[in-house]
């Protein structure tokens, strides 16, 4: 099992960060590796909420991902899943508001899924590390800015 943790501080109201956040159908405008959305039949953003979001990877390959809200919080937390090919990623999010300013931590913890994604993540597991961090990083910053156009700072 690996773990990442990104925190980003954002400039703008956890009321702000959360509605970007939590707008899935958005998520392709303001995530620059995002291509497409789509949101699966269910219940409006909570536990429950699935959507798939097809990517560009780093190396140029085009992936598709499921993801599923295991536990919302609204403004405080979110838990998703996301089953991924040779490993299972969690992500929880954690939003703190504090004068006007929102800070948002990203914790990824991933687990190797049969024996291939065992032996995947004994070979690249440092490198998949930093690549899930660098992912991580540019999803917090693309979030930023989208809710700091949103909420301009005084």
């Amino acid at each position: 099992m690996s773990t990442v943790v990104v925190t980003r501080a954002v400039a703008a109201p956890v009321e702000r960060v959360w509605g970007v956040f939590t707008d899935l159908p958005a998520r392709a405008a303001w995530l620059s590796t995002v291509e497409s959305v789509e949101v699966l039949p269910g219940p409006a953003f909570g536990a429950g909420t699935a959507w798939r979001e097809t990517r560009e990877m780093a190396d140029g390959l085009r992936v598709t991902e499921e993801f599923r809200v295991l536990e919302c919080r609204p403004r405080e937390c979110c838990v998703v899943a996301s089953p991924g090919d040779g490993a299972e990623y969690r992500m929880t999010y954690t939003f703190t508001e504090r004068r006007g300013q929102t800070t948002v931590t990203a914790v990824q913890e991933a687990g190797p899924v049969g024996t291939s994604g065992r032996l995947l993540a004994a070979v690249l597991g440092g490198l998949a590390v930093r690549v899930s961090e660098g992912a991580l990083r540019a999803d917090l910053d693309d979030l930023a800015a989208a809710a700091e156009r949103m909420h301009p700072v005084p």
